[in-house]
């Protein structure tokens, strides 16, 4: 029989039962009941009572499932795309690599961190748990809600685009309905509707069907595609070596303009693209509630998993800059070239011509897919871990026949669709990384006061490097977020104002809190 677990730490606000709302007029009766029906686990029951359990999360998740949705929701689009965004930024192979090379570091040590807390407080949630018994309810649905609104969707979305760019490398549609250039807050924003955003529309909702079905079926579906995406990397790498008929390593000598500033502020923005390839290290511990022996697997999934990941890349962006000039790199599919092809398609046609190119675009596909699969998967959990706690919809908190949460699946899923048509790639992915990394930065700072306020409590996996490993990803991370906020104002300020969008959520969510606790205690006294 399968272990049933908590899906959730208990929080100093944890609401309590649950009873009627008073009396609300008429035109606020429906919006109000919406907000206020009671979550699976806020039973009308008192602590005392007898009543039979909720449902709670399964733990199906073993230590290859969680290995690959570590690997897998790492390994997506950016490594194929985001290459040619960081050279235009910084100029040189050199500076490139070293942008990837510090990316990567600074993404090992919050894995470390997060293997710590993550086997410590094993719940469904991830950095809402860590926030939640670090700094208190509010503070930690900000960060749901900002996980909801911009971090789990828009990367659900830049997925789906990205797997519908590596498609039309294998099935040529290039059919563009509707196409504007909008000039907001001093910037141009380019948008397009056609045949790609139909692709990345069906693929959203596939997968999300898929992982309403179940966890265990998720992490097989993840092992395999983890394995494929593996598979097709190592063919690009070793292919490109040995066949590509333009590679040398004089390439890593050349140079080209860059399309900023130059300096700091431009390594600072070529790193925040290549955070956007690492993203994903923080994902597993949102599952915690569904992983088998999660005070072992938890912290072995991250550190092999962004060690296997940091291989990977490396390899990648060395097959990359000794099959391409730079002149080819930095007109790659960005922004700046959204009709060129990838850098990893580029690289790729040096070694395989046009029909190998299609082949490993295909299962450039495969890749884009898992990630999103992965994705899907974990980010579903934290609001539903939120509404858990009384904090978000309680729709978000029910779970199927199957144990999951399919009505956070679905609600995620819609929200997706909006932003996979609402802007470019690199667009969505300067928002999703900012926002991001606000909290990442302040949930690692939960090691240091957890290790003070609970020092016997149990760790089965303690940070390698501790204090300096946080220290490190603290102060790079705190640097990156100003970095951004003075070199894309517009993103950074899209991404608070986002997060600030929560705090009436929050509002609401506390005031109906208070008056079910009154409504509960005068029906205790009665």
């Amino acid at each position: 029989m399968q272990d049933f677990t908590d899906s959730f730490c208990s929080g100093t606000e944890n609401s309590s039962s649950k009873g009627k709302i008073g009396e609300h007029i008429i035109f606020r009766r429906f919006f109000w009941y919406f907000l206020s029906q009671p979550a699976e686990n806020q039973t009308e029951a008192t602590p005392m009572s007898t009543s039979r359990p909720e449902k709670q999360l399964a733990r199906e998740l073993d230590f290859p499932a969680a290995l690959s949705l570590t690997v897998g929701t790492i390994i997506g689009t950016g490594v194929f795309l985001k290459t040619a965004v960081m050279a235009q930024k910084v100029g040189s192979p050199g500076a490139t690599l070293l942008a990837w090379a510090c990316a990567g570091v600074l993404s090992l040590a919050g894995a470390l961190v997060y293997a710590e807390l993550g086997a410590m407080m094993p719940h469904a949630g991830g950095e809402y748990v860590f926030l939640r018994e670090t700094y208190g309810s509010a503070v930690a649905f900000l960060y749901g809600w900002m996980r909801f609104a911009v971090g789990a969707a828009g990367s659900i979305a830049i997925y789906s685009v990205g797997c519908a760019i590596f498609l039309s490398g294998v099935i040529p549609y290039d059919s563009v309905w509707l196409e504007k250039t909008l000039h907001l807050f001093g910037s141009d924003f380019h948008w397009r509707f056609g045949t790609r955003q139909i692709v990345a529309l069906v693929i959203i909702w596939l997968f999300s069907g898929l992982n309403c079905l179940g966890v265990a079926l998720g992490g097989k579906t993840q092992t395999f595609l983890t394995s494929v995406k593996i598979g097709a990397i190592a063919v690009v790498v070793f292919g490109t070596f040995a066949l590509s008929n333009t590679g040398t390593w004089a390439n890593f000598t050349t140079s080209v303009g860059t399309t900023g500033s130059g300096g700091v502020a431009a390594f600072g923005a070529a790193m925040l693209a290549a955070l956007w390839a690492y993203d994903g290290w923080n994902n597993l511990p949102m599952a915690a509630g569904e992983v088998k022996n999660p005070e072992r697997n938890i912290p072995r999934s991250l550190i092999f998993g962004m060690a296997i990941v940091l291989a990977v890349y490396a390899c990648a962006n060395l097959a990359y800059f000794y099959a391409l000039p730079m002149a080819e790199i930095v007109t790659a599919n960005s922004t700046a070239h959204t009709d060129a092809p990838p850098v990893a398609t580029k690289a790729a046609l040096t070694a395989f011509g046009l029909f190998g190119a299609k082949l490993v675009s295909a299962a450039f596909v495969l890749s884009s897919l898992g990630a999103l699969n992965g994705s899907i998967l974990t980010n579903a959990r934290t609001p539903f871990a939120m509404a858990r706690d009384g904090l978000f919809f309680p729709f978000f908190g029910k779970l199927n026949e199957k144990r999951v949460p399919a009505g956070a699946i679905l609600a995620q899923a819609a929200w997706a669709s909006v932003l996979a048509v609402s802007g470019t790639f690199d667009q969505l992915t300067d928002y999703v990384v900012f926002a991001s990394w606000l909290f990442y930065a302040l949930a690692v700072t939960g090691v240091f006061v957890l290790r003070r306020r609970l020092p016997d409590a149990p760790r089965p996996y303690r940070a390698l490097g501790y204090p300096v490993t946080p220290l490190l990803f603290i102060g790079v991370a705190l640097w990156l977020i100003f970095n951004t906020i003075r070199s894309s104002p517009v993103e950074a300020g899209l991404g608070l104002g986002i997060i600030a969008l929560g705090v009436p959520i929050l509002l609401i969510r506390k005031n109906i809190q208070r008056k079910d606790t009154k409504a509960q205690r005068h029906k205790e006294l009665n």
